[in-house]
């Protein structure tokens, strides 16, 4: 296979079934050798005796590309090791991780529980996390032994981080800190040679396609706009070397649209030079929402 990411070594987590096998399969057609990350676990994260990971390695193989399976906890420190160890030891080198891997317990505000709280927090912000901080360790080493990496990090966020989402708070928010992160991550990254981005993607996956019934229905015919794999293209090229200079950003896909999001940015401001009363404050704030555009649509409430 040659490509884009001819002979790149990239670790993917979650990615036995929908969007994370999609960019698994897409990166292998650009000759990148994979390592495919998966728990195998049901959409609310309690085991699953499948073995996707598996899987997906025998369609790279029986294509002619290069794969090996992981199927350690990435939201653990040993996990989260043994992944970018395994890159290591099968291949050499890493070059691009695909942070993906992820599950839901929807419940509103007032009947969500600690536990389903912390248990989505766990696996995609702390998940993120600690895989990025062992292969940033990696890539640090190889840049204090002189050898500057070309390196990749692409996470993933969703469109309930960027403007929230009715009954996933824990979700929100956790997708909401994979955008925090990314950004520190990329402003710390860079002198290792890392560019660390995001994409916020909607797609047909086991965790939008009840949700979202309706609109993530595959068509009878024609083009298939919520289909995992038109995401991947996207992914592939910002884990490519072509994608230099890149990097800090957060992008939203889905079907044949990209978006460049712009983020938290000032707005309409006002400086009295002096404290105010809480009175003059509500005034002031009241004005200049009035210059403002106003909130997008929380997900779930438009």
């Amino acid at each position: 296979m040659s490509g884009i990411c001819q002979g790149r070594v990239v670790a993917v987590t979650g990615a036995g079934r929908g969007l994370g096998r999609a960019h698994a399969l897409a990166f292998a057609a650009e000759g990148a050798h994979l390592v495919v990350n998966d728990l195998g676990v049901g959409l609310d994260g309690t085991p699953d005796p499948a073995s996707p990971a598996e899987q997906v390695v025998a369609e790279i193989r029986a294509a002619g590309g290069e794969a090996v399976a992981h199927g350690a906890d990435i939201a653990t420190t040993e996990g989260a090791a043994s992944l970018i160890a395994t890159a290591l030891d099968t291949y050499g080198r890493l070059d691009t991780l695909v942070n993906n891997a992820g599950f839901l317990r929807d419940r509103m505000l007032v009947n969500l529980d600690e536990d389903d709280w912390n248990a989505v927090l766990r696996v995609h912000l702390t998940g993120h996390f600690l895989t990025l901080r062992h292969a940033a360790a990696h890539w640090r080493a190889q840049r204090a032994a002189g050898r500057t990496p070309d390196a990749r990090v692409i996470n993933t966020s969703s469109g309930a981080g960027l403007l929230g989402s009715v009954g996933q708070g824990n979700y929100s928010a956790a997708k909401a800190g994979i955008i925090a992160l990314t950004l520190v991550a990329a402003a710390e990254l860079a002198r290792y040679g890392v560019q660390v981005n995001a994409v916020a993607p909607a797609a047909r996956t086991r965790m939008t396609e009840h949700v979202f019934a309706h609109t993530m229905a595959a068509p009878d015919t024609g083009f298939d706009a919520m289909a995992p794999g038109n995401v991947s293209p996207l992914v592939v090229w910002l884990g490519s070397a072509d994608s230099t200079g890149v990097t800090g950003r957060v992008f939203e896909t889905e079907a044949g649209r990209i978006t460049v999001m712009d983020g938290w940015r000032p707005g309409p401001t006002d400086d009295k030079g002096a404290r105010r009363t809480p009175t003059d404050a509500g005034r002031t704030a009241r004005a200049l929402l009035a210059q403002a555009p106003p909130p997008e649509a929380v997900y779930g409430a438009r």
